[in-house]
């Protein structure tokens, strides 16, 4: 069990009081610069996505028993749909800024199919939501990329 709650808390930044969807968020885009996650081929890319929604959903279905649905803890989710946000995109400190924006704002907001999402049963409403969000952020931010240089 301790090693779900490490997975779901990204290494316990969910224990934070305050904040903590944004500061995972945040930690997404510096390990992505850090660790050159751009530069990753369209397939390690696809893969680091595939693992972190499929851990996400086992994690934290086995979490809520115990937390509830979509604790707060968990910040699994965050991790992802940031780095469906950043997928293809290259680095850039304006585009990072963007991306972690248009993600916070699609997380929070939860417009349209977003809020619907994080209706599914068990660990998939916890991920899926944030999934679509990374989505929406994403796409927005190619189009913009694509038409203005930065």
């Amino acid at each position: 069990m301790i090693v779900n709650k490490l997975i779901a808390t990204c290494l316990g930044i969910g224990y934070l009081q305050k904040g903590a969807g944004t500061v995972a968020a945040l930690f997404c885009c510096l390990l992505w610069w850090a660790l050159r996650i751009d530069q990753a081929s369209l397939i390690e890319q696809v893969i680091h996505i595939l693992v972190l929604f499929f851990a996400g959903v086992w994690v934290s279905a086995r979490l809520e028993k115990i937390w509830g649905h979509d604790s707060n803890r968990i910040v699994i989710d965050e991790w992802l749909g940031m780095s469906v946000a950043l997928f293809l995109i290259p680095f850039s400190w304006v585009n990072y800024l963007l991306a972690f924006v248009l993600f916070r704002f699609f997380d929070i907001a939860k417009p349209l199919f977003v809020r619907r999402a994080e209706a599914a049963p068990g660990g998939w409403g916890v991920m899926l939501d944030d999934l679509i969000a990374g989505i929406y952020s994403g796409v927005i931010l190619h189009l913009v990329i694509k038409n203005f240089s930065f």
